[in-house]
């Protein structure tokens, strides 16, 4: 492996992003189309229903979905305009391979399978079998994700094993895990309806979650309080009865400083306390110095304001807290996740109706992604894999002897890690963007310019991918059929409504082959999806997540079906712990305690300014896909730096000004927006893009120590005014990331 094998103008003039938009005309069969799919979107863990219309095994356009429960026909701006990537000119069509000083070259199927392959055995027979690695994306459905993890450990025989998802839900699985013994949202969306107060915390729900706010303004219209926790007022948050403009790192001071005022005025239930849970009097010593006065200056937030908001959540009779990145991107994003918990459990207002709690799953199968084994740490069902009976459990179930399924592996920013140490030598990729979406990316850049060989599975060029001596055409969502589990805990069903064109393959058939040819064909020998379900199915009997009473046929006649669901017979599981028995190994929920400590990364003289990162309504994670919709771009086309005036005043920058940030691991320039809707000792960069455009060259590398998430949300940095103003050619060429 080198640096790129060309020029960046090169690659982009050849494989994109370009921006592909409908014909004036709209596409070929668009009104009279050769049937109608229902399926669902490919973006965030909502999983809209949704119909796509198909001509000539093309994409031609959609229809709602009217029937579908949970939007009931209603689509963001970008599932409305998801079914353009099926026509994209910078579709992969055939795999290809690098050619120093060209680029890339259109190579056979055979070629390529056996280049791999000969590659992997290869370094492992040299570096052993942990030197190659897999990196995995929870976009893909639960079948395929299934595989990975099996495939990783059986056919690759590899420990190092992880995904994108680490980038976003562990810091809640982790505390789900530590606090009720499962990882699943407590209710499903209709309880939110009903609740008189409801806490969203670091979630920008109407710019990342646009239909989920529809039950949220009907539990408005039922006259709910709305409480927001963002350093942003985001639009959701300038419709919020009261909202907490926390300081980036602060979470878990109001969060601790809330449950100390619960104490203090008895705002407590305490027959479930004393019947249903454990760890009271250590979480409420741990936050018993927590007095306003100090919980103000910790968080920013007035005093009087994180009063207001205790005596809403202890007064109600039910409630609802929801969470997502904004908490779970820290190195303490699982004490903070912790110290929802802590709120939740100190009202007793779970397991009831209209009371609730859960994280907002941002990736497309965020939530079946994370449970059927493609993290390092975990085996089918969320089973454990250090646990010598899960290990047993499935090893049975694959056919394999346990000795030989290998144990814990690295996390996703440590496997960069060590590549960088020259501890791993080849690496495969699938549906992952890690040049964009990691943390310090001038780091992991330097990491995949040390790898001996590099192959990606993906269906665009993505920016990572751009370093690959190998790319296999993979499929689009719409391309294979398959499951996929919504934030809420329903799995659905993703139909297939076309097959992958030209010579690109199913991700599910690449992986097949390459296991046959790894020797592990037999392992594998699945003629469909559902069959990989089924297998699925039994490989999460009596796990934490329990799918084997759903079947396919079950999931389509009733549009869905909430795991745990243990039978056929079982109806799911819309509403957990209605039956206060949780699945910790004391049968009830943990509290924990939560002493306070402080970002790895605080301001000083030299970096005076908190920086944070988040997403924006037009574009989607690293935006492989979405900045190759022509009016997903059009509507932001690059990275903006959103500043206070009062910040901005003090550097004498103006709207529009080209603005150098600076921290520790380097610098990128970005056009200022000046906006009264943020803290004013903080500034905001969304993380879409790449290259020179990308805020995660200036993010940090630092991991929560227990789920192993980066601190994307905060780090320290300068603001260096160019005296320029942005160039409206940047801007019409930014999505592409040069």
């Amino acid at each position: 492996m080198a640096k790129l094998p060309t020029s960046v103008d090169s690659i982009i003039e050849q494989y994109g992003p370009h921006k592909g938009y409908t014909p004036k005309e709209g596409f070929q069969g668009v009104h009279e189309p050769d049937k109608l799919v229902k399926t669902h979107c490919c973006f965030c863990g909502m999983q809209c229903g949704i119909q796509l219309k198909v001509k000539d095994n093309k994409v031609a356009g959609f229809e709602p979905w009217m029937e579908f429960p949970f939007n009931e026909g209603r689509l963001c701006p970008k599932g409305v305009q998801r079914y353009l990537q099926n026509n994209h000119p910078d579709r992969l069509l055939h795999p290809i391979r690098r050619v120093e000083g060209k680029g890339f070259e259109q190579t056979s199927w055979e070629e390529a399978m056996s280049k791999t392959v000969s590659e992997i055995q290869r370094i492992q027979n040299t570096h052993g079998r942990d030197a190659f690695a897999m990196l995995s994306g929870v976009s893909l459905t639960n079948e395929k994700s299934y595989m990975v993890g099996k495939f990783a450990r059986v056919a690759l025989k590899t420990a190092n094993l992880d995904y994108n998802g680490r980038l976003c839900m562990v810091s809640a699985g982790a505390g789900n895990k530590k606090a009720f013994g499962l990882d699943r949202i407590s209710n499903s969306w209709e309880d939110l309806k009903h609740a008189e107060v409801i806490i969203i915390a670091g979630t920008n729900v109407s710019e990342t979650f646009p239909t989920l706010t529809h039950y949220i303004w009907q539990a408005r219209d039922n006259g709910a309080k709305l409480i927001v926790v963002d350093p942003r007022v985001t639009p959701i948050a300038r419709t919020a009865d009261l909202h907490l403009p926390v300081r980036p790192g602060g979470d878990s001071a109001l969060f601790g400083a809330m449950l100390k005022i619960l104490v203090d005025n008895d705002w407590l239930d305490h027959d479930f306390i004393d019947n249903y849970t454990s760890g009271f009097q250590e979480s409420i010593d741990a936050v018993k110095d927590y007095d306003l006065a100090w919980a103000e200056e910790k968080t920013g937030i007035p005093a009087a304001k994180i009063q207001q908001a205790a005596e809403w959540w202890g007064k109600a009779k039910t409630s609802f807290l929801l969470h997502a990145r904004g908490i779970e991107h820290h190195s303490k994003g699982v004490d903070n996740v912790l110290s929802c918990i802590n709120l939740v459990l100190a009202t007793g207002r779970i397991g009831k109706p209209y009371c609730g709690y859960g994280t907002i799953t941002g990736q497309g199968n965020g939530q079946g992604g994370r449970e059927h084994g493609h993290k390092c740490d975990q085996l089918p069902g969320n089973r454990d894999i250090t646990n010598p009976e899960h290990r047993k459990y499935i090893a049975d179930v694959w056919g394999i002897d346990e000795k030989d399924m290998p144990g814990k592996g690295l996390s996703a920013y440590e496997i960069i890690e060590a590549i960088h140490r020259g501890e791993i030598k080849g690496l495969i990729t699938i549906c992952f963007n890690p040049l964009v979406s990691l943390p310090n990316n001038n780091f992991v850049r330097e990491a995949l310019e040390k790898l001996e060989y590099y192959v990606a599975i993906d269906f665009f060029l993505n920016e990572t991918a751009r370093h690959a001596d190998l790319i296999l055409p993979g499929s689009l969502h719409e391309e294979e059929e398959g499951t996929v589990t919504t934030a809420e805990g329903r799995v659905v069903k993703i139909n297939q409504a076309i097959t992958p064109p030209g010579e690109a393959r199913k991700d599910s058939d690449i992986l097949i082959e390459l296991a046959q040819r790894l020797g592990a064909g037999d392992k594998f020998a699945y003629s469909k999806a559902e069959d990989v379900f089924n297998e699925l199915r039994v490989a999460s009997k009596g796990g934490t997540a329990d799918y084997f009473g759903i079947t396919y046929e079950k999931i389509e006649k009733n549009m869905g079906i909430f795991w745990p669901c243990p039978s056929e017979d079982h109806p799911g599981t819309p509403r957990l712990w209605e039956d206060k028995k949780f699945r910790t190994p004391d049968g009830k929920a943990h509290f924990n305690p939560v002493p306070y400590r402080e970002p790895s990364e605080v301001v000083d003289k030299e970096y005076p300014v908190v920086m944070t990162t988040g997403r924006v309504v037009s574009q989607y994670l690293s935006g492989s896909q979405t900045r190759r919709i022509g009016k997903l771009v059009d509507q932001y086309p690059e990275p903006l730096l959103e500043i206070h005036p009062k910040l901005a005043y003090q550097y004498g920058i103006k709207d529009g000004d080209q603005v150098t940030v600076k921290t520790r691991r380097g610098e990128a320039t970005f056009p200022a927006q000046l906006v009264e809707t943020i803290r004013e000792d903080t500034v905001f960069i969304p993380y879409h893009w790449g290259g020179k455009h990308s805020a995660n060259q200036l993010t940090i590398g630092t991991l929560d120590p227990v789920s192993k998430i980066p601190e994307f949300k905060v780090c320290a940095c300068q603001l260096i005014p160019t005296g320029k103003m942005a160039s409206v050619k940047v801007k019409e060429t930014a999505y592409q990331s040069f």
